[in-house]
C-alpha cells in the first residue's frame, strides 16, 4: 500500500494554505528589524520604540556630557538600558553575570541568578540609605541578551524587579528594542555610544 504525503496533493492542484510564520521576537539587531511600521527613536546604538506609559529619558554624566544609559520610566517602575561591544562568538552575558554578582557582594548586596523570559537573569538586593537617613533595600532585576557582536543589558527597578515573573508590559518593552553595533572595532565590554536627540530629557545618573 502506498501512503500519500500531504505535499503530494499539490501535484493534483489541491489548494494549500501557507504555513503561518512565527512573529519576530526581539530585542533585534538593527539589520534584522521586522517590517512592523514602528517609528523607533534613533539614539545611535539603541533604537527605542515609543510605548504607552513609558517616558524616555537619558542618563548623562554631568561632568563629561556623555550619555551613559537610556531610561524608560513608567508608573510602576523603570528600565535602564545599555549596549556593549561583544565578541563575534561566545557568550558575553555568561562572563558578565559573575562580575556583577561579585560587585554586588562587595557593596553589601546580593545577586541571585534564575531563568527568565530572556534566559538567565540576576535578581539583586542592594542596601541603600534613603534621603531621610533610613536604611532600605533597593531591588533590581538585570536581564542580558547576546546579539551579533553586542550585549544588551536591561536593568529593571521598582515593581518589575519584585515580581516572580517579568510583567508582560516590561518584557515587551525590552523585546521592542533594537541595537546598532556599527562596524568600528571596539574593545569587548566597551559601551556602545548613545546619541542624544534634541528633545531628550537630561537626567543625572543614579548615585552608586
Amino acid at each position: 500500500m502506498k501512503f500519500r504525503r500531504k505535499s503530494d496533493a499539490t501535484d493534483e492542484g489541491a489548494p494549500t494554505e501557507p504555513a503561518p510564520s512565527e512573529p519576530a521576537v526581539g530585542p533585534f539587531d538593527v539589520e534584522d528589524l521586522p517590517a512592523d511600521d514602528v517609528e523607533r527613536v534613533d539614539l545611535g546604538s539603541l533604537l527605542v520604540a515609543p510605548l504607552p506609559d513609558r517616558e524616555l529619558r537619558l542618563q548623562v554624566n554631568e561632568q563629561t556630557g556623555a550619555v551613559q544609559a537610556v531610561l524608560l520610566a513608567g508608573p510602576d517602575g523603570a528600565l535602564e538600558v545599555r549596549a556593549f561591544a561583544a565578541p563575534r562568538n561566545g557568550d558575553l552575558w555568561a562572563e558578565v553575570r559573575p562580575q556583577i554578582a561579585a560587585d554586588m557582594a562587595q557593596r553589601g548586596g546580593t545577586a541571585t541568578e534564575r531563568e527568565g523570559r530572556f534566559g538567565p537573569e540576576l535578581v539583586c538586593q542592594m542596601p541603600v540609605r534613603t534621603e531621610d537617613g533610613k536604611s532600605a533595600i533597593q531591588p533590581s532585576r538585570i536581564v542580558g541578551v547576546n546579539g551579533p557582536r553586542w550585549l544588551l543589558r536591561a536593568t529593571l527597578m521598582g515593581r518589575p524587579a519584585l515580581e516572580e515573573e517579568l510583567p508582560e508590559a516590561w518584557a515587551e518593552t525590552i523585546a521592542s528594542l533594537a541595537v546598532r553595533r556599527g562596524t568600528n572595532p571596539m574593545p569587548v565590554g566597551e559601551s556602545l555610544p548613545i546619541v542624544m536627540p534634541e528633545n531628550a530629557r537630561r537626567v543625572p545618573p543614579p548615585a552608586p
